[in-house]
């Protein structure tokens, strides 16, 4: 199968599993508060295996709480998927807590800070200077 027809439906399948997530029932999964997000979807290049990283923003352990409720819940995802996606083979979803999310908003934190942190450097030094 062509690579670019591999990424395509990588693409088509993250976007259904978007709008099936919603759906989702189980309180492990509404307990993020909606706020899961399917990070990369990778499908096998037989079609078989589709592995779902899942983050949250409230960290690692709320993602892989949230990845138990999606993996009891997998027929039903596996049926809306296929049903919205025309495939051939309807792929097994393996889903996969990830901290990414998370991790990057840990690293924009600490920008921020730093940023904040030369402008009030920034500040002081202005403030120290006399005008003649």
């Amino acid at each position: 199968m062509p690579n670019f027809k591999l990424s395509r439906l990588n693409e088509d399948i993250r976007r259904e599993l978007s709008t099936v997530l919603c759906e989702v029932k189980d309180p492990r999964v509404r307990k993020s508060g909606g706020m899961l997000s399917i990070v990369k979807v990778s499908l096998s290049n037989d079609l078989s295996y589709c592995k779902v990283y899942v983050s949250s923003l409230d960290g690692l352990e709320a993602a892989q709480e949230a990845v138990e409720g999606l993996k009891s819940a997998a027929g039903l995802i596996r049926h809306e998927v296929c049903s919205r996606v025309q495939m051939r083979k309807a792929p097994q979803f393996i889903f996969i807590a990830d901290d990414s999310i998370a991790h990057s908003a840990h690293i924009d934190q600490l920008l921020h800070n730093i940023h904040l942190g030369e402008d009030d450097t920034n500040e002081t030094e202005t403030d120290g200077k006399v005008e003649g």
